[in-house]
């Protein structure tokens, strides 16, 4: 069938009539059926047959078509537009009067383009466009009309006369162009009816000589589906065109153009309409790609950003309101949920961590290795309905090579009202069209209130998100592979350091066993354990000059200088140090004092200070900011070089260069060991560093030596070590308690405390595997004042119901004991 107002001829390989119809009973006086068979030169004549074997032969693709304006067809005076194009084998010939009403085409179309070039942003560029098609066609209202993914339409621009009201922004459901209509639209781009009351007219024959139906998919005459025909009949309206938009091979929407009386623009006027269509598909998208590359120029530079701030601090990774925040600039987020290897964090309007663990679990279900975005996550996780007010949508990212770790993130409920052009939910009814069918009546604006569903993630935003991914991935992964480093030089570390614990102790062992017996001289008994309790002391001293401030910046020359009180007692001026006042980072100052350890110990026994040498120590900051440290002993015995390569030798040598990234050289010179050090800047502070005191202690008289005893009564001890416990419990004994009750751990305490009440109590922090805590609780609600002892120095960490118990430095010391037990008493 095809609509009155022109007429087809069908033409087989051999130019012959097949079929023919027209819009009046008879062409060129004949009536349709004695047209039949006939040769079309005889109905058309030599010079448009001519005209049309030219066109023909321009044909390409197998949709493709021609046009002829203006052609005269045998001895009928009016001109005729004629429409070419090919089907089944044959060639489909449709003419209409000619209606030379443009003039300038051309020039029409130009002007049309140059308008929307003025247009830069995309609404603009939309109304512009319905503007122009109105403009060019005639018709009340045009309508830009946009498909979703799930084939509903929005009109999104509108271009009408006045007093007919407006469908901008009106949705139609899917069942309006079901897909088969919306596949012909991306075949035929343009279609009208011109008078949707128009009585069809018949194709003749119904069969050709194949025995098939003409296919009328492409001709401009068509008629259309009685179903749609009702459809505009409900809709009041007279005529309608539609100009598809195609960008990159699928359908993006349409010219949707009514009128409300039967209209029909010349085909020339409808070809233009149909060029400015595909010229405005190309512009739009360039718009389109334009934005996109806007947008994923800003996502580059979030992702950029990602690489950077996240291989410079790991921590980052794990806050997920700064990669909220860093993400939103790319990807607008209301929530963000992370885990990473089981590690959960949530921030803003996001699940509960279980919820969230949930959902993740769930997510390791689906396809792994893509981004998953949805606007209603109750559609993908029922669970999520509980919770769909706070996050409705999501969109996540895997970040990891197995689905296990995911960045997900949320957008919260948006209730929104959809206008649709009618109820799109209404049932549909048989109608008078047979069998089948009848489309819908009403198209007053029908509101749905939508709930439990967010702002869509856009195509854009999906793949965007899929950038990010990988740069999360490569993060991720790159931080993987620096951590396992990191565990190899730490095990290395841990090696080195375990060694050299082992060697200290074995040192430290012998230098107490040494001490003991080079300290036995003519003198009393008491001034003897004084004088070796005094060097063990010093001991102690140098190593809570290595940890103490946790581990802030300490003072080189403190170091060097506790290092020789340590070791020479009263002959530490035999180091004689020259440099500036300078700090070193914890790690330098550690390893630097391993190596000055070394270096000291071995000069004390064979070395510079082993008779009556002496040891120059200078330092300087070279022009790079780096320390630069000498070692020289002078006047010591004649140096031989080792005959092997001990474990002091190789801190010397290699734990600078190997922690620290500096330098090492050791010279055995036969007139003294010289040793050159360099350590790199980041690991020096050249902020000003005041002279510190002599890492050795006033010996100052304890308090028992100026005035009477300071205790009087039971005392208890609790100390899991004997023979420190037998120590400590001759010192109080000493500072006049009339008996020291000792006890190795919690229950021993308990049971003591059930049986004495002691005056005041010592608690070693530390008692093997376990805390003197709640013997702590216990003699706070007995009202009995205690104090702590530990040998972690500044780094002994007590509770808050604890934290402002004294604590008492180990080992112990008449005066450390006096001292603290003192103020502890005195402020009771």
């Amino acid at each position: 069938m095809i609509q009155p107002f022109g007429f087809l001829i069908a033409l087989s390989s051999d130019w012959l009539i097949s079929r023919t119809s027209a819009n009046t009973g008879e062409f060129i006086g004949k009536r349709p059926e004695e047209l039949l068979g006939r040769p079309v030169v005889d109905i058309l004549g030599g010079e448009a047959v001519h005209a049309i074997r030219n066109r023909v032969s321009l044909l390409r693709g197998h949709d493709a078509t021609e046009r002829v304006f203006g052609l005269k067809l045998a001895e009928i005076e009016q001109s005729f537009d004629v429409a070419l194009h090919l089907s089944d084998g044959g060639i489909v010939i449709e003419a209409e009067l000619s209606q030379p009403e443009l003039g300038d085409g051309a020039g029409t179309i130009r002007s049309m383009m140059s308008r929307l070039d003025q247009a830069t942003k995309m609404d603009a560029f939309l109304r512009e466009g319905a503007r122009q098609v109105r403009a060019l066609t005639g018709f009340d209202r045009v309508m830009v009309y946009r498909f979703d993914p799930q084939g509903n339409g929005e009109v999104v621009a509108e271009a009408a006369r006045s007093g007919i009201g407006s469908f901008l922004h009106l949705h139609y459901p899917h069942t309006d162009i079901p897909a088969q209509a919306r596949a012909l639209y991306q075949r035929n781009l343009f279609r009208i009816i011109a008078d949707v009351g128009a009585v069809p007219v018949p194709v003749l024959p119904t069969l050709n000589e194949r025995g098939r139906p003409l296919d009328l998919s492409l001709s401009v005459l068509r008629a259309v589906s009685p179903i749609h025909i009702e459809y505009l009949t409900n809709m009041g309206v007279g005529a309608s065109l539609s100009i598809s938009i195609v960008i990159e091979g699928r359908l993006w929407g349409l010219f949707a153009c009514h009128h409300y009386s039967p209209r029909c623009p010349g085909l020339e006027r409808r070809s233009l309409a149909e060029l400015f269509g595909q010229m405005f598909a190309m512009k739009l998208e360039a718009l389109e790609r334009r934005e996109a590359a806007a947008y994923s120029a800003r996502a580059h530079a979030v992702s950029e950003r990602l690489l950077v701030q996240l291989a410079g601090d790991a921590s980052l990774r794990d806050d997920p309101a700064w990669l909220a925040e860093t993400l939103d600039e790319a990807i607008p987020a209301d929530g963000i949920g992370v885990v990473i290897n089981g590690m959960v964090a949530i921030a803003g309007l996001a699940p509960d961590e279980d919820s969230f663990t949930r959902l993740v679990r769930e997510l390791n279900r689906a396809e792994a290795g893509k981004v998953y975005a949805t606007d209603h996550i109750a559609g993908f996780f029922p669970e999520a309905e509980r919770w769909s007010d706070i996050a409705a949508g999501m969109l996540a990212l895997p970040i990891s090579r197995s689905p296990r770790d995911y960045v997900v993130l949320f957008r919260q409920e948006i209730i929104r009202t959809v206008r649709w052009a009618g109820d799109p939910f209404l049932p549909k009814q048989f109608g008078p069209n047979g069998d089948r069918l009848s489309p819908r009546k009403s198209f007053d604006a029908w509101s749905e209130t939508v709930r439990g569903r967010s702002q869509p993630f856009t195509a854009m935003e999906r793949q965007v998100a899929e950038s990010l991914r990988a740069t999360l991935i490569e993060v991720v992964l790159r931080m993987s592979d620096e951590a396992h480093v990191e565990r190899q030089q730490a095990a290395e570390r841990q090696e080195l350091l375990i060694a050299e614990l082992n060697h200290r102790v074995r040192n430290i062992l012998s230098l107490i066993r040494g001490l003991v017996r080079q300290s036995r001289g003519s003198g009393s008994i008491d001034e003897y354990v004084t004088e070796l309790d005094g060097r063990i002391h010093a001991l102690a001293r140098a190593h809570n000059q290595i940890t103490s401030d946790n581990w802030g910046p300490a003072p080189l020359r403190g170091l060097i200088e506790t290092e020789a009180a340590a070791y020479l007692a009263g002959k530490a001026d035999r180091v004689r140090t020259d440099g500036p006042e300078i700090l070193l980072q914890p790690n330098a100052f550690s390893t630097l004092a391993l190596v000055i350890h070394e270096l000291m110990t071995n000069s004390a026994k064979y070395g510079g200070l082993s008779d009556n040498g002496h040891v120059e120590v200078r330092w300087s900051i070279d022009r790079q900011g780096c320390l630069a440290l000498d070692w020289q002993e002078i006047g010591g015995p004649v140096v031989q070089p080792p005959t092997r390569q001990g474990f002091g030798s190789t801190i010397i040598r290699r734990s600078i260069p190997y922690d620290l990234g500096g330098e090492a050289k050791v010279d055995f010179a036969p007139l003294g060991l010289s040793a050159h050090f360099v350590i790199p800047e980041r690991h020096v502070s050249q902020r000003i560093a005041a002279r510190p005191a002599m890492a050795v202690e006033a010996e100052t008289p304890p308090p028992v030596l100026t005035g009477g005893p300071l205790l009087s009564g039971p005392v208890l001890l609790v100390e899991d070590s004997l023979i420190i416990a037998m120590d400590a419990e001759d010192i109080l004994i000493r500072l006049g308690a009339d008996s020291v009750a000792t006890a190795s751990n919690i229950p021993q305490a308990i049971a003591e405390l059930g049986r004495t009440r002691p005056t005041v109590a010592i608690l070693d922090i530390n008692l093997g595997t376990e805390t003197s805590l709640p013997i702590a609780d216990r003699l706070k609600a007995l009202g009995i004042p205690f104090l702590f002892a530990t040998g972690y120095g500044e780094q002994a960490r007590l509770p808050a119901a604890h934290a402002d118990t004294p604590v008492l430095q180990k080992p112990y010391t008449i005066e450390g004991v006096a001292r603290e037990l003192g103020a502890l008493l005195s402020a009771g």
